[in-house]
């Protein structure tokens, strides 16, 4: 149950998904995906509703779930190569410049499934900064929706997981949010079916206000999100 009210969250540090949180590189995406799905005789429309927010190994596992792992990173090194070239339609999701923009001074991580090079030239085709402390394919053994790049990313920050709050656009990535014992904005049209605590369109209307105490409180715009109704005790 959801409802339509102002509202305002306060926290004290803010872990960031990449693709489909501040960047919109869903073109790029279906394209290395669907090429992909046709090489295995798979159905490019089914394997396109679970590839959002995994590692690309782990995408092809659950796809492929007899084929031997040691496939899988391969083609997800094949993969991660052929969407570290083609930048075409990468763009920022709508009022991501200035929401990275009003985070500058504060604790914020970025946590991605992307490796560093793809992370890298994803955030400089939409013209964004790369938050100086993130967390990136590399430095886990395990993708989303385990916690595990989430908890780092908190830990690099200093921060319990209570303190963080968690931007995310797709399943695994919310999964992923809340079993690290987070609170998640989802954002974007993936996110509005899993539930998170609050879901925005995109990233305007939100304002970021820093408090003496060292908390950040985020204020939604009432027309451009949904709250998750308090539960029922």
């Amino acid at each position: 149950m959801t409802a339509t009210t102002p509202a305002s969250l306060t926290t004290r540090a803010l872990l960031l998904d990449m693709d489909g949180t501040l960047v919109n590189s869903d073109a790029v995406v279906e394209r290395c995906w669907r090429r992909w799905a046709e090489r295995q005789g798979l159905d490019p429309a089914e394997v396109l509703k679970v590839v959002h927010g995994r590692q690309g190994y782990a995408t092809m596992a659950v796809l492929l779930p007899d084929r031997p792992m040691e496939e899988n990173y391969a083609d997800n090194r094949v993969m991660l190569a052929e969407e570290t070239a083609d930048l075409d339609g990468v763009v920022p999701v709508p009022g991501a410049p200035a929401f990275l923009a009003s985070l500058a001074r504060l604790p914020h991580a970025l946590v991605t499934s992307a490796d560093e090079a793809l992370a890298q030239a994803r955030m400089g085709a939409a013209g964004l900064p790369v938050p100086e402390s993130r967390v990136t394919a590399e430095g886990v053994s395990a993708s989303k929706p385990d916690p595990e790049g989430f908890l780092k990313g908190a830990a690099e920050l200093g921060f319990a997981p209570a303190d963080c709050v968690v931007f995310e656009d797709s399943e695994a990535g919310i999964q992923a949010g809340r079993a690290a014992g987070m609170r998640v904005v989802g954002v974007g049209p993936r996110a509005a079916a899993f539930d998170p605590d609050v879901h925005v369109r995109d990233l305007t209307g939100l304002r970021v206000e820093p408090g003496a105490d060292g908390t950040v409180t985020l204020t939604f715009a009432a027309t451009a999100a949904t709250f998750a109704a308090p539960s029922e005790a």
